[in-house]
């Protein structure tokens, strides 16, 4: 059930493709058995006519009207492709609150920039308030899909995409990556709870006072290829709840450095490998960058 406009959108959006392409779907699925059955060898009641070429109002029918359900579609998606654009961003009577999402093996990393806090496992969004994100992939190509608020986008490692959405109804849901990414992958979900405003700032305090510090050392036992429940055990405080990690954020330019170290232009050293980053440290700079 969509618990935004965004979702709302994009399911009317399918029901009216998906009763458009019956237009053409369905005369073929009566049809077949019916010619079936009226032509058939033995006791067949229809007349078999086989020299005639052509015949103008079946014509019409068999080339018109798969031709205008093309039309009317290419139309629709048209419209729906401008006016559910993810970069777009919604205006509200609250702020957005900003999210950076990097994807990493098996599992999604959400750090709330402004709030210096971030989670895996689990997004918190308050009501009626814009989430801007912007997404980035520390490991392969991986498709961020939260079905009942937004759309699904692509994050890439060095590349940043955009998604903006908005919750109107308080509840529960969840998201997932849907692009296959090895043995991990069924498991790479998340929880995404709507709470409102007093209850979204009490899980700010909460994130604040139970999370540990997200420094390199850290992140870089988190970006290992593991899931969410493989990680739980490494990093989890008895304080921390059994399905999410909570971190606080010490580097202002934490994500700003997960995606400009794939621009650096020069190879790993032997002691750093794939999924390690050191914050602040040269190239990995971000002053003046566009994410």
């Amino acid at each position: 059930m969509p618990l935004g406009p965004v979702a709302h959108e994009q399911k009317t959006h399918f029901f009216w493709a998906t009763a458009l392409t019956m237009v053409a779907v369905l005369p073929v699925f009566i049809l077949v058995p019916v010619i079936l059955f009226k032509y058939r060898r033995k006791k067949g009641k229809g007349i078999y006519a086989p020299k005639w070429e052509s015949y103008g109002p079946l014509e019409v029918v068999m080339w018109g009207v798969p031709f205008m359900v093309i039309f009317v579609l290419s139309f629709m998606l048209w419209r729906a492709t401008i006016a559910l654009d993810p970069y777009e961003e919604i205006e509200g009577v609250f702020p957005p609150v900003q999210v950076q999402v990097v994807g990493l093996d098996w599992k999604w990393l959400f750090i709330y920039p402004d709030l210096k806090i971030a989670t895996v496992g689990e997004l918190v969004v308050p009501v009626h308030t814009p989430v801007s994100m912007i997404l980035t992939s520390d490991t392969v190509m991986q498709s961020f899909w939260i079905a009942a608020l937004a759309g699904q986008i692509y994050v890439m490692p060095g590349m940043t995409t955009r998604l903006n959405f908005i919750a109107t109804k308080n509840g529960k849901t969840q998201g997932e990556n849907t692009q296959y990414t090895g043995k991990g992958f069924t498991e790479q979900k998340f929880d995404v709870l709507i709470k409102s405003e007093e209850d979204f700032q009490a899980w700010v305090a909460q994130v604040r006072a139970r999370g540990v510090e997200l420094d390199t050392q850290t992140y870089n036992r988190l970006a290992e290829r593991s899931t969410r429940k493989e990680m739980q055990k490494q990093l989890a405080t008895p304080q921390m709840p059994s399905n999410a990690l909570y971190f606080t954020i010490a580097d202002p330019e934490l994500f700003q450095s997960i995606v400009m170290r794939y621009h650096s232009g020069k190879p790993l050293s032997m002691e750093e490998q794939p999924g390690t980053v050191k914050f602040g440290q040269g190239e990995d700079k971000t002053e003046g960058a566009q994410p």
